[in-house]
């Protein structure tokens, strides 16, 4: 199976985000690799290895600063509620889509 890597921001949302990522979603939870403290955030691509997508956060690692962002930025590309159920101070998370 070959997967597609997905180079998307807020702009580009409506377009490209809620759909692509949808196809990672298994059970109404998707599993994240974040890196904080980006230039801006977007969604960069796989990990085949950990089966993650990997995203990039502009807000910092610090006082769940990151993790308001990503719950922010993904819910805007599915245009859901999301809700972070592990990995709070992890770089790998896994998230509920409601």
């Amino acid at each position: 199976m070959s997967l597609l890597l997905v180079f998307l921001d807020v702009q580009n949302a409506d377009i490209l985000g809620g759909n692509m990522i949808k196809e990672y979603i298994r059970d109404n939870s998707l599993k994240i690799l974040v890196k904080a403290g980006a230039s801006k955030n977007e969604v960069i691509g796989w990990d085949n290895n950990k089966k993650a997508l990997k995203i990039s956060i502009k807000a910092a690692a610090e006082k769940g600063k990151a993790n308001k962002e990503i719950i922010k930025f993904l819910g805007k590309l599915l245009k859901k509620k999301i809700v972070i159920v592990s990995g709070l101070k992890s770089r790998e998370k896994i998230l509920k889509i409601l």
